[in-house]
Parts: C-alpha cells; sequence; structure tokens
C-alpha cells in the first residue's frame, strides 16, 4: 500500500486546516505537552501539529499517504522546531527498526478501514510505558447517533476523505491492550449544529509493561 491519491479531499483538507477554530489548536496542543523522544504521527495531513511539539521531542516520523497533502507537510516540516521525517505509507503499510516513545494520531482514526487493526498495530509501534496520544471523533448519542449513522452510510466518508463518524475510537483502543490514563470529551461546535463531527475524545493511553 503505498501513496494515496485523493485530490478533492486534499483541497478540502487544506483549505480547513488553515482556518481550523482556536478550539481544536488548543486541544491539539494539549494532546501533544510533555512528550519526550521518539514520536510517531499518524495521518499528518499538511503538518497542522509539526509547529506544536515541544522541544523535549528528538524526531518526529509523521505518515501521510495522500501525496498532495504530504507535499504541503513536507514544507510545514522544514520549519518545524524539532526534526521531523516524512513517509508516504500508510499507516498500515508502515515499519519501523525500533519502538516509539509515544504515538500520536489527530482526526485520523475515524477515516483507516480497519480501525481495530490499526490501533493494535499502533501498540505494537510503542516500546513498553510508551503513550498513545488521541484526539478523535467519537460515536455520539441519540439523535446525533442516528444523524451519524446516515451520514456515513451516505456522503459524509466520499466527502471527508473516509472519516466515519460513529466510531467507538476509544473502546478500540482499550480493546487492542492500552490501559486508558485520561479522557474527556469536548465539542468544537455548539451541540445544536448539525454536524456529525462536533464531538471529539482526547486522551491519553499507554502500552502496558513500561
Amino acid at each position: 500500500m503505498g501513496a494515496v491519491d485523493n485530490p478533492f479531499f486534499a483541497r478540502v483538507w487544506t483549505a480547513l486546516s488553515a482556518r481550523e477554530p482556536q478550539k481544536l489548536r488548543r486541544l491539539r496542543e494539549e494532546s501533544l505537552a510533555g512528550l519526550t523522544g521518539r514520536v510517531l504521527e499518524v495521518g499528518a495531513g499538511t503538518g497542522t501539529t509539526f509547529a506544536l511539539y515541544p522541544s523535549t521531542v528528538t524526531e518526529v516520523v509523521a505518515v501521510e499517504p495522500e501525496r498532495r497533502l504530504a507535499d504541503i507537510a513536507e514544507q510545514a516540516a522544514a520549519r518545524a522546531p524539532v526534526p521531523v521525517r516524512l513517509t508516504t505509507d500508510t499507516i498500515e503499510a508502515f515499519t519501523a527498526d525500533e519502538p516509539f516513545d509515544a504515538v500520536v494520531c489527530a482526526l485520523v482514526l475515524c477515516s483507516v478501514e480497519d480501525a481495530d487493526s490499526v490501533v493494535a498495530q499502533l501498540l505494537s509501534l510503542l516500546r513498553p510505558g510508551g503513550e498513545l496520544r488521541y484526539l478523535e471523533h467519537e460515536a455520539g448519542h441519540g439523535m446525533r447517533a442516528r444523524m451519524q449513522r446516515v451520514a456515513d452510510a451516505t456522503v459524509w466518508p466520499r466527502l471527508a476523505g473516509n472519516c466515519h463518524s460513529h466510531r467507538h475510537t476509544e473502546a478500540a483502543i482499550a480493546a487492542a491492550g492500552f490501559e486508558v490514563t485520561q479522557t474527556r470529551r469536548e465539542w468544537i461546535f455548539p451541540a445544536w449544529v448539525p454536524m456529525p463531527v462536533n464531538e471529539f475524545t482526547i486522551g491519553r493511553a499507554v502500552r502496558p509493561g513500561g
């Protein structure tokens, strides 16, 4: 599995990432706070997070398979305060010679084909005691859950780069063998806004054994 060619989503995501709500940017900063050592970032997009890494990070290996987004991310990597190495592998095809101290996932586990297998792979790429930092869409409840299911079954994945809004992402993380140590839900826009991806989960999970 090599680079991805999705020109429509690349244009949409480039525009959206340039105008992210301040609350989402603050959540990104919080998700990266305190990281150290070698970090694997999955689904780097346009490199939005690169400028936010603390100086205690020694290297970021960033996975972004959409080639247009990867080109923009390369420019962001050149301006980053920490070393960033970009690869256009898909996460499913990615391998590493040594484990990472942390893995960062932001708005990406909703779009992989098999979230359970990807999360299990992320566990294997971490050293024992290493952290998964995640900021992801989460399945809602009641009327919002019904809206998400309809969106996921119709046009939303086609418009949003295979995003599936009604995924129980945190449950998949725990089921893979991670120990969830911190978690909470946040709304990016008011709850009444009829968007399937208003609600996010921000959390930290540890690979046991460290």
